[in-house]
């Protein structure tokens, strides 16, 4: 199973020197992949409950880098390990618009890019981008469909009910052919229906082991009945962990747990098929240095297990 953590971009850790050291750092310490997310506001009477704990916004995603650029900053600063988004909001800008920007890191990161997207949770996000929040999944998959003919054609057109594409020269393509990994996050059928159908993997959230299992189940089925080999598809999981210097009761475990607790269950994760998890401690580090020793202690164990 593959490690990642998750790349400082929000809260205290939203620094561009911090950023591009701490990358530098992680990738020493022997991860396999950095993962940036994506937030633009945080309202004072949020549309919708945040989907954790007890349903409040956390304060530190009031400061949030774009993740985008904290990829980039991270691949200036780093050579082999992979970089990913979890996820990436990817229908508040232009399928055209997207589609360029991901070309252009995968190229200037030299093919390391997973493209992890997801829809988001926040009806006032997509209002404030201009983008209606009904018809999310149509709109998904005509995004995907466009950013895929960009990617791969030589001579690009599309007609759809969203974009219009004349027949066009793009000859920017992304430096992974014929496309960088795309993942999918979601918990519906109708997402884990096209994870299945025309993802390479999916991101999902540490959940019980049971619920984990179903919902992988869904995705691998689709892939079998849309005629491909559901055992190419990948299971990324985030872990959003409270460190804490005391073992805390099992119920609240991976929520909040010692290192080793969280340890424990990111194994079990790998023996529930898990291919790769990662784990983000932002909200829950008070300093630069917390955080990295954090980072420390979890791939130290991980290995030495």
């Amino acid at each position: 199973m593959r490690i990642g953590f998750a790349v400082p971009q929000y809260g205290a850790f939203a620094d561009p020197e911090f950023i591009g050291s701490a990358s530098a750092s992680l990738e020493s310490m022997g991860y396999d992949s950095l993962w940036a997310s994506d937030r633009i506001l945080v309202p004072l009477a949020p549309s919708d409950p945040y989907p954790g704990g007890d349903g409040t916004i956390p304060e530190a995603f009031t400061t949030f880098f774009d993740p985008l650029s904290a990829l980039t900053l991270a691949a200036l600063s780093t050579s082999d390990i992979r970089l990913g988004t979890s996820t990436l909001n990817a229908l508040w800008q232009p399928a055209v618009v997207l589609a360029r920007s991901l070309a252009s890191l995968d190229l200037l990161s030299r093919g390391r890019l997973d493209v992890g997207i997801g829809l988001g949770w926040l009806r006032d996000e997509y209002a404030a981008a201009g983008v209606p929040w009904q018809g999310r999944g149509v709109r998904l998959e005509e995004t995907l469909d466009l950013m895929e003919t960009l990617w791969v054609e030589e001579v690009v057109e599309h007609k759809g009910p969203l974009w219009t594409v004349p027949p066009s020269h793009v000859h920017l393509k992304p430096a992974q052919r014929p496309r960088p990994p795309i993942l999918l996050a979601g918990f519906t059928h109708a997402a884990l229906e096209r994870v299945g159908r025309r993802a390479d993997g999916w991101l999902g959230v540490a959940l019980p082991q049971p619920y984990l299992e179903l919902l992988w189940g869904t995705a691998r089925q689709a892939a079998e009945r849309a005629g491909r080999d559901p055992s190419a598809l990948r299971m990324v999981i985030r872990l959003n962990p409270m460190i804490v210097d005391e073992p805390a009761d099992p119920a609240h475990v991976p929520h909040a747990g010692t290192v080793s607790q969280i340890i424990e269950y990111l194994f079990a994760l790998s023996a529930a098929g898990a291919h790769e998890v990662f784990v983000d401690v932002q909200a829950t580090t008070r300093s630069r240095g917390e955080l990295l020793d954090v980072a420390e202690s979890l791939i130290t164990g991980l290995r030495a297990g």
